[in-house]
């Protein structure tokens, strides 16, 4: 029985034994409403990404003269090249779509293990416990009843004056930050470790 044939069934009673097939001939044709998609969590986005990858056969190879960065920004990762291996491959967080880490070619400008930065800190209650960590002043707004503590960036890899650079950080999973790149805190130091001013650095998709 074609589609047609099972619409003259419906309309005029005949074959009303069929009634349940004509039914079943048209149900792919509902269209139903989809439940809502709930947001996801910042602890599912992280486990959605790969955990950090260290080479150690190529990271025991890298000196200050022989390695680059790359940060790709659509997959939230960055490499540590060696003489062109990868001796490092980890997750990282971005500039939010409001102050995003530019592409581009750069190269290592600034080196501090920390450095105070009037802009970066966390939001802390009256009591002095930290409501929001790892805040910028630019593109985050005080939670109510709280002030603004500036905390010094760990392994502070800047690239240019406007506040482009590499350093540890939160990693929510997602683009996070101001103009940086978040790396994690226990990567942050080798990657600091091994590079030096004039190291290239490559930000693009």
């Amino acid at each position: 029985m074609d589609l047609k044939m099972a619409s003259r069934t419906l309309v005029s009673g005949e074959m009303k034994p069929l009634l349940p097939v004509a039914l079943l001939l048209f149900a792919p044709f509902v269209v139903r409403a989809e439940d809502p998609v709930p947001p996801r969590s910042p602890d599912e986005y992280i486990l959605g990404q790969d955990p950090p990858l260290v080479v150690p056969r190529v990271l025991e190879r890298a000196t200050p003269d022989n390695t680059r960065i790359v940060v790709s920004l659509s997959r939230q990762r960055a490499y540590l090249f060696v003489d062109g291996e990868v001796a490092i491959d980890t997750a990282v967080s971005t500039g939010v779509a409001r102050a995003q880490t530019p592409p581009g070619e750069f190269k290592v400008a600034e080196k501090a293990a920390t450095r105070n930065d009037s802009r970066h800190g966390d939001f802390v209650d009256a009591g002095g416990q930290v409501v929001r960590a790892g805040a910028s002043t630019r593109i985050d707004a005080a939670p109510s009843g709280t002030s603004f503590r500036m905390v010094p960036l760990r392994y502070f890899i800047g690239l240019d004056a406007e506040g482009v650079s590499l350093h540890a950080g939160r990693l929510p999973g997602f683009p996070s930050t101001d103009r940086a790149v978040l790396l994690p805190s226990d990567i942050a130091p080798l990657v600091f470790q091994r590079v030096k001013a004039g190291t290239p650095v490559e930000i693009g998709d």
